[in-house]
C-alpha cells in the first residue's frame, strides 16, 4: 500500500518542547524592561499586577469548578495568573536574583505540566498508529484473498473456454470423418449432435 510520507521541519519538532521556556523567558524579559522603565518599587504597579494575578486565578478556579468545567480554560487562566505574578515580582524587585529564581521555578512547573500532556498525546498517537496499522493489515489481507479468488475464477473461465474450443474442434473433426453416422451415436447413448436435430 502507498503511504504518505510527511517530513516535518526540525523547527516544528522543537517548537512544542521549547514553548514553556520561551513563554516564561518572554515574561521575564518584558518584566525586566518594565522594571527599567519605572515599575521598580511602584506600589500602584504592584497592586495592579497582584489584582490581575488574583483575577486570573479566580477565573481559573471558576472554570475548573463543576461537572461542566473546561480544563483548557482553567489551565490557561492559571498559567496567566502565574505569568502575571512572575511579571509583577520581576518588575517590582530590585535585583535580578529573585526574578531568575521565580523564572526557574515557573519554567520547571511549566515543563512538569507539559510533560503530562506530552505523554498523553504520545499514548494517543501510538494507539492511533497501532489501530491504523491493524486496519491496513486487515485491508491488505482482504485484498490478497480477493485477488486469489479473482485469479482462480479467471483460471476456471480460461480452462472452460479452452475445453469448449477443444470440444467444438473435436465435434467438427468427427463430423468430417468419412462414414460418420449420427444415428449410430444415438443408439449408443451418446449425445445427439445439433446438426442431426436440424435434419429431423
Amino acid at each position: 500500500m502507498n503511504e504518505q510520507i510527511v517530513a516535518r521541519h526540525w523547527l516544528a519538532l522543537i517548537a512544542p518542547k521549547a514553548a514553556p521556556a520561551l513563554a516564561t523567558s518572554t515574561v521575564l524579559i518584558l518584566a525586566r524592561i518594565w522594571n527599567a522603565n519605572g515599575a521598580e518599587h511602584s506600589v500602584g504597579n504592584a497592586v495592579l499586577m497582584t489584582a490581575l494575578s488574583l483575577a486570573a486565578a479566580a477565573a481559573g478556579a471558576c472554570a475548573s469548578v463543576g461537572r461542566a468545567g473546561d480544563p483548557v480554560i482553567a489551565g490557561t487562566a492559571f498559567a496567566a495568573s502565574g505569568g502575571l505574578a512572575l511579571a509583577g515580582v520581576a518588575g517590582y524587585a530590585d535585583g535580578l536574583s529573585l526574578p531568575l529564581l521565580l523564572w526557574v521555578l515557573a519554567t520547571t512547573a511549566a515543563y512538569g505540566l507539559a510533560a503530562r500532556y506530552w505523554r498523553e498525546d504520545r499514548r494517543e498517537r501510538v494507539a492511533y498508529e497501532r489501530q491504523t496499522s491493524g486496519r491496513r493489515e486487515e485491508h491488505a489481507h482482504i485484498e490478497r484473498v480477493e485477488a486469489l479468488k479473482a485469479g482462480a475464477q479467471i483460471e476456471v473461465a480460461r480452462t472452460g473456454a479452452a475445453y469448449a474450443e477443444q470440444l467444438a474442434t473435436a465435434l467438427l473433426t468427427r463430423a468430417a470423418l468419412p462414414g460418420f453416422d449420427p444415428k449410430a451415436l444415438e443408439t449408443a447413448g451418446l449425445p445427439e449432435l445439433p446438426a442431426t436435430r436440424e435434419d429431423r
